[in-house]
């Protein structure tokens, strides 16, 4: 269909906003819809962990003062979305290739009668109990000290009435 000239496009202004684009800080990160689709899912094992994170419950987050952790079979979980919101359990596996994680007795009966294991998003799960080994537990201590510094720079900011101070 060819649209004739006099007859113009218009957005609504929910559309207009959704076609905003934000500013792209860095130039080495493509802000691609394509590009990034493509690196997600042929992303390698190594940054599959990462990208399949989770967040820390409430009470770990402030114990280690550390927001979320890529997650590992054998910590406890709560999941807190989907039809499974509330269920806890502990992780079986994580299905790298697939993006999901396995929690016991999270499963579901196939017509044949046997049972499989629901896959279930890590960003849709709250780690409640942490696995820790000595890897782990560097992890966390250098996210701890990371986010030390980052919360010294966040009290930096100038106010209103120190700006104004340097202009007499």
């Amino acid at each position: 269909m060819q649209r004739h000239l006099s007859q113009k496009k218009t957005l609504t202004p929910a559309a207009a906003v959704a076609t905003t684009a934000t500013m792209k800080y860095n130039p080495r990160v493509s802000s691609s819809r394509r590009k990034s689709r493509k690196a997600h899912f042929s992303a390698p094992s190594s940054l599959r962990r990462i990208l399949m994170s989770a967040p820390l419950s409430t009470d770990l987050r402030q114990k280690y003062n550390v927001r979320s952790m890529p997650i590992r079979k054998d910590d406890e979980v709560q999941v807190v979305r989907g039809t499974f919101k509330g269920r806890e359990g502990k992780v079986v596996q994580v299905y790298r290739r697939k993006w999901v994680i396995h929690i016991e007795r999270i499963t579901r009966e196939k017509v044949n009668g046997s049972t499989v294991n629901v896959g279930i998003n890590p960003s849709k799960v709250v780690i409640t109990k942490l696995r820790l080994d000595k890897d782990r537990k560097s992890l966390l201590d250098r996210k701890a000290k990371g986010r030390a510094v980052g919360d010294k720079e966040k009290g930096t900011k100038f106010t209103a009435e120190d700006v104004m101070q340097n202009v007499d």
